[in-house]
């Protein structure tokens, strides 16, 4: 498994993560098409420009298929009402599910904000719903600190709110 940068070029893995309905359940519903091109666009300006972490899950280990992906892991920071927020989420597409690759996806991105000493505590929302997820927080050394009404693209979903210190807590 290696991580990439997200490119202008992936919208047809964005479409098949973000306007599928199973990909989607715990999110509140698919996303509309349109707007996904631009997106992806905003979000490898922001990776290129090294402002979030947006990368695509390739499973091929030697590289040779680097289009085909797996799925997302992300690393961003945004405003609270508490101040600023560094958040991770991940998507792993249906036929790559169960591989363990959404775990060392994760497992290596905290593991690069450790070692660059970057983004500090980073805090995970998955759908309570959301056993996968929710595993994948417990197995990598996130603590559980509460449930909370998270507000994604509209929509309020109830979360577990998970938080990691990479430096200290990482498994």
């Amino acid at each position: 498994m290696q991580l990439r940068n997200v490119s202008p070029d992936d919208v047809d893995a964005y479409i098949r993560m973000r306007c599928d309905p199973v990909m989607m359940a715990d999110l509140g519903g698919t996303l509309p098409r349109e707007g996904m091109a631009d997106k992806v666009r905003r979000d490898a300006r922001q990776a290129a420009d090294d402002l979030a972490w947006f990368k695509m899950i390739v499973p091929d280990e030697t590289k040779t298929t680097p289009e085909v992906v797996a799925g997302t892991v992300t690393i961003w920071s945004h405003d609270t009402s508490d101040g600023p927020m560094s958040e991770i989420g991940w998507m792993v597409l249906p036929e790559f599910q169960g591989q363990g690759l959404g775990k060392r996806a994760v497992r290596t991105l905290l593991e690069q904000a450790r070692d660059q000493n970057r983004w500090g505590l980073v805090h995970a929302f998955p759908a309570t719903s959301n056993a996968a997820s929710n595993g994948i927080c417990r197995s990598v050394g996130f603590r559980l600190l509460s449930q909370a009404e998270v507000t994604f693209a509209g929509r309020v979903l109830k979360t577990n709110h998970w938080a990691i210190d990479p430096g200290k807590d990482l498994r």
